[in-house]
C-alpha cells in the first residue's frame, strides 16, 4: 500500500500546477470578456469551451472520463460567471423611454447592462459612435409593419457594425388604473403602430384613439392622470413599471407580431466557430448599367448563399438612386464568401459588410 503522505504530497504538487493553469485559464476568459464587451455580444453566445462529444474525451479511463466531463462543465460555468461579472455594467443605448419595447429587448439581451434612453434612433446610434455608450439596441424590422427605414439608413451611412440580431414577440395589453372596468374606458392611447396592430379590438369596443411617442409614455400618462375613462396599449412589463392593471391580454390582431432588434457596436464581430450557423448583412449599390442588379443577385446565389431578406432603400442625398439591403445565411470568411465578395465588386460601385452574427434559434 502506498504511503499516504507521499500521495498527499503528490496531490499538493498537482494542485499547485492546476492553480497556475486555472489562473491562466481565467486570464483567457478575461480576454474573451473584453472581446464580448467590445462587440456588444452576450456571454452565452461566445462559449470559450466546447465539451467533448461522447467517446471523444482525451481521458482514456471510462470512469474518470465521466468526472472529467463534469470538471469541464464546472470550469465553463465558472468562466461564464467571471465573464458576466466583467461584462456587466456595459452601457446599452435604446430609443424611447423606460418600459418601451426597445428597453425591454435591451434588458433581455443584456440583463446585467446599464441602459440609457435616447429620443431618436440616430441619437442612440451616435452615442455609440462617440463613445458615450458601448452599444445600441435598435429595431430593424417588424413582422407586421415591415422594415425600420431610419435604422437601415443609419447602417448605410454610419460606421457601426451589427453583431447580433434578436427576434422578440410583441404582445400588446390593455392597461388602466387599478379598479377600472373595460366598459368605463372611452379612449385608448399608444404608439400609432400599436394602435394599428390592435384595430379590430379597438373597433369592437368603440374606443377613441390618441397617439403618443411610444407605448411606455402612453402607460405613464394613464398612470399620472388616474382617469378610468383612459387606457393604454402597452406591454405587461410596462404595467408593472407604472402600477397599472392589465384588463385584457394579447389584444393585437396578429399573434405572430415579432420585432427584430439589432445590436450595434464600434467593432465588427468575427466569424462564429466552425460548425455554427451564421448570417451576414450586406449593403450595396449597383453600377448604373442595365442588368447590374440581376447580375449581383446571381453572384450571391451562385456561391450558395440563401438570402432571407432583400430590400431597396432610396439614397436621401441622391434623388432616384437606391441602395440594397441583403441579409443572407452563411459565412463570409469561407472561401465561397471571400470569392463572392470579390466578384460582387464587379457589379457594385459601393459594397459594405455591415456585420456577421450567429443565427438565433428564433431567427
Amino acid at each position: 500500500m502506498r504511503n499516504a503522505k507521499e500521495v498527499r504530497d503528490r496531490i499538493r504538487k498537482i494542485d499547485a500546477e492546476m492553480a497556475s493553469l486555472f489562473q491562466k485559464r481565467m486570464e483567457a476568459a478575461r480576454d474573451m470578456a473584453a472581446y464580448i464587451k467590445e462587440r456588444g455580444l452576450r456571454v452565452e453566445d461566445c462559449q470559450d469551451l466546447e465539451l467533448p462529444a461522447p467517446g471523444e474525451s482525451p481521458v482514456t479511463d471510462e470512469v474518470i472520463s465521466h468526472y472529467y466531463l463534469s470538471f469541464l462543465q464546472n470550469t465553463r460555468d465558472i468562466s461564464r460567471k467571471y465573464q458576466e461579472r466583467l461584462v456587466s455594467g456595459a452601457i446599452a443605448a435604446f430609443c424611447g423611454t423606460e418600459g418601451a419595447f426597445a428597453h425591454i429587448a435591451a434588458k433581455k439581451i443584456f440583463p446585467d447592462g446599464r441602459f440609457v434612453p435616447y429620443s431618436s434612433f440616430e441619437d442612440a446610434y451616435l452615442s455609440v459612435v462617440e463613445g458615450e455608450s458601448d452599444y445600441a439596441v435598435l429595431p430593424i424590422e417588424n413582422s407586421y409593419a415591415g422594415e425600420v427605414g431610419q435604422v437601415m439608413d443609419l447602417m448605410f451611412r454610419g460606421s457601426l457594425f451589427v453583431n447580433g440580431v434578436y427576434p422578440f414577440p410583441i404582445v400588446h395589453d390593455l392597461l388602466a388604473v387599478p379598479g377600472t372596468r373595460t366598459d368605463q374606458i372611452r379612449t385608448v392611447i399608444s404608439h400609432p403602430q400599436a394602435l394599428d396592430q390592435c384595430q379590430p379590438f379597438i373597433r369592437k369596443h368603440g374606443f377613441q384613439i390618441q397617439t403618443e411617442v411610444n407605448t411606455a409614455v402612453a402607460a405613464r400618462i394613464v398612470a399620472e392622470r388616474k382617469d378610468p375613462s383612459l387606457a393604454a396599449i402597452a406591454s405587461e412589463e410596462t404595467a408593472g413599471l407604472y402600477g397599472l392593471e392589465i384588463l385584457d391580454h394579447d389584444i393585437n390582431e396578429s399573434k405572430d407580431n415579432t420585432t427584430r432588434f439589432a445590436v450595434f457596436a464600434r467593432t465588427g464581430n468575427v466569424e462564429p466557430p466552425e460548425g455554427e450557423s451564421s448570417k451576414f448583412i450586406l449593403l450595396f449599390r449597383v453600377n448604373n448599367v442595365a442588368g447590374a442588379l440581376a447580375e449581383a443577385l446571381q453572384v450571391i446565389s451562385h456561391y450558395g448563399f440563401n438570402m432571407n431578406v432583400l430590400r431597396s432603400r432610396p439614397i436621401k442625398t441622391t434623388p432616384w438612386k437606391y441602395y440594397f439591403f441583403a441579409e443572407a445565411e452563411g459565412s463570409l470568411s469561407s472561401p465561397e464568401g471571400r470569392e463572392m465578395i470579390r466578384e460582387l465588386y464587379n457589379h457594385c460601385d459601393m459594397l459594405k459588410i455591415v456585420g456577421q452574427y450567429r443565427m438565433k434559434k428564433k431567427d
